[in-house]
């Protein structure tokens, strides 16, 4: 099934088991691959206080998640799934821990119009404009940016592959 039409499962009291699970939903639509490789599919959430944030169906969505963000920490989860096969897939995840400053209404509705909130986990991309919301993170940057390459690489290690080698291919040392 294309990944387009799969529906998203919201497991609100496991941010983990939701992200992991749409990660590999996708990762398995994209199956079976037209020639050898791996297929890498990724799945972010934001977890605040017991609540999933996905991403927001509305502009007036998306403010209303930057005001549950706007001066509170929150984890950004984003599950991970890498496979070659149904057979061998695996599928891991990655937490990072968010602390925005307190935002005016009048900059979330400033930020929301500039239009990046809307296909992103929580309503903002911490590699656009509401970098300035960002107090501090305490994990992987690239994570909340929506995959965590650290993970990545060290899963595509168990796959052969090799990130840091020259060519990046399978085994392709050269």
């Amino acid at each position: 099934m294309p990944t387009a039409f799969m529906e998203e499962v919201h497991l609100a009291d496991d941010p983990i088991a939701c992200a992991c699970e749409n990660a590999k939903m996708k990762v398995l639509g994209a199956l079976p691959l037209p020639s050898r490789g791996v297929c890498i599919a990724a799945d972010t959430v934001v977890h605040l206080r017991g609540h999933l944030l996905g991403k927001p169906t509305t502009p007036d969505h998306a403010v209303w998640m930057l005001q549950r963000l706007s001066g509170q920490s929150h984890e950004v989860i984003t599950g991970v799934a890498v496979a070659e096969s149904a057979s061998r897939c695996l599928v891991k995840h990655a937490c990072t821990r968010v602390e925005f400053r307190e935002i005016s209404l009048d900059e979330m509705h400033r930020y929301v119009s500039m239009g990046e909130s809307l296909d992103k986990a929580g309503g903002y991309a911490i590699q656009g404009a509401a970098a300035v919301f960002v107090r501090g993170i305490v994990g992987c940057y690239s994570n909340v940016v929506g995959l965590p390459l650290y993970l990545l690489h060290h899963m595509l290690k168990e796959f052969g592959v090799d990130l840091t080698a020259r060519g990046s291919g399978r085994g392709d040392n050269s």
